[in-house]
Order: structure tokens, then sequence, then C-alpha cells
């Protein structure tokens, strides 16, 4: 009996990341969830809502509290990790926030551009470069198992937004990083994907809806909706399915068709 495949997801507690899990667990998949929101009594929204969706679903859940940007932690992370559940098949680097004021780029503050990096980009590379070695240890003692990174970026990684630059520099820097493992990774059957999100509802696009909502009508989005973390998390799903294991490496854009150059 092969063994049962495992995701570990980070900021798995709403938005794009509960979509990723519950796509995830869908297509059999045990998952570990991190967040840095942590409430055991809390059923109606955050990590354990999605450990309930995904029990439904006849999957296990692991709810662990973390935070990605303490990269000292890691390794007891990583520790903790696989002592619960053996091994690791799929990493999504998933966490991220926006500025938490959005400011003209001629005033953007150290302190915010230092968050958002620490988040978004520098956490991303450390827990991806330790779950990486334990991938790499893996396919070395079985070279027939298929496993995958990916990481969800943004569209703001080449689209500007000067009202939050630190966003894009820490999308577009994480989209290179993907890059990178991709290329050092392949050699070990170890496929890396980069997603990039356009719009999606969620709780961090809330505070810029009534914007969203006239652009879109108006046609920013060809496809003249807004994406879910539904959409997100199916794209997820197809890249581990083992249906595109010859194009690590891959960017897959999920914006209703924001990347099409129009006149």
């Amino acid at each position: 009996m092969s063994e049962t495949r495992v995701a570990l997801v980070t900021g798995a507690g709403q938005g794009i990341g509960r979509g990723i899990v519950l796509e995830l667990a869908r297509q059999g998949h045990d998952i570990v969830g991190l967040d840095v929101v942590f409430d055991p009594q809390n059923h109606t929204k955050g990590l354990f809502e999605v450990k309930d969706r995904v029990e439904e679903l006849g999957r296990k859940f692991v709810p662990i509290q973390a935070d990605v940007a303490a990269v000292d932690t890691h390794e007891a992370l990583l520790q903790r990790i696989l002592d619960e559940v053996g091994h690791l098949d799929v990493l999504v680097n998933n966490a991220g926030v926006a500025p938490k004021v959005r400011l003209d780029i001629l005033e953007t503050t150290p302190e915010s551009y230092d968050r958002v990096m620490a988040i978004n980009t520098r956490g991303a590379f450390f827990l991806t470069q330790k779950v990486a070695r334990h991938m790499v240890a893996r396919a070395e003692q079985n070279p027939e198992i298929r496993q995958y990174i990916v990481f969800i970026t943004s569209i703001s990684a080449y689209v500007s937004s000067p009202s939050r630059a630190e966003y894009c520099a820490s999308k577009a820097a994480l989209s290179m990083i993907a890059r990178t493992y991709a290329d050092r990774l392949a050699a070990h059957r170890i496929n890396v994907y980069e997603i990039r999100p356009g719009i999606i509802q969620t709780d961090m696009t809330a505070v810029v809806k009534e914007k969203y909502d006239k652009l879109i009508a108006e046609g920013l989005v060809p496809q003249r909706r807004w994406g879910l973390p539904e959409d997100v998390g199916k794209a997820v799903a197809g890249l581990v399915s083992g249906q595109f294991d010859y194009s690590t490496g891959a960017i897959l854009e999920v914006s209703g068709g924001m990347n099409i150059p129009r006149l």
C-alpha cells in the first residue's frame, strides 16, 4: 500500500490558503496547515474551521501555529511536522501579507518594507530550504517518488502598484526564488512551480472591494469577475497531480486573463 500524500500549506487559515487546503484534501492529501492565528475555540473561521472541512472530506488536518518570518524556528518546526506526519510530498508557500497602510512609494517606511519582505519573501526562502533538504534526502532513498513545491506569488510580481511598492517587490523577488529552486531541485525530481493570482476575493482585498468592483466591471479583468480562493486551489491541485511533471519552473497565472496584452 502506498503512503498517504501529505501537503504543508502556509497561511492555511483563511483566503487563498483555505482554498488550496480544501482542493488538496479533495485530491486525497492529508494536510499540515500553518498560520499565525491559532484559536482552537473558533470553528467558524481560521485553522479549526478549515480542519473541520478537511475532516468532512475524510482527510487528516494538523493545525500548527507558526510565523514563517521566524526563520530560527524553522528547523524545530519541520522536525515537529515530520514527527507528526512522517514525510512531506508537497510544500505550498502561500503565507503573505499586504502593507498595514498603503503608502505612495515616496512615503514607504523601512518598517513596512522589512515586515512585508520578512513574511512574503525571506520566510518562504528559508522554509523552502529546510523542506527541500528533507525532500532531497527522501528522493535519494526512493528516486521514484514525486515531490512538489509551489510558490504563491501575485500578478504584482510584474504589475506596478506605487501605493504598495514593498508588496510588489516581495512578490517579484519570490518569483525569482521559485525559479532558482526549480533549477536547483530539478535533478532530484522535485518540481517547483509558481502561481500568480490576480484579484482574488479575500480579507486582504476586502479593503479595496469597491475600487476593484468598478475596475472589473469596466473590463480590467477580461473574464469580468473576481477570482476565488478555490480558483487558486484548483491550480495548485492540478500542478501537483503529476500531470505537469515535465514542466518544472512553470508560471501559471490565475487572473481571469489579466496577463493578456490588450489595446
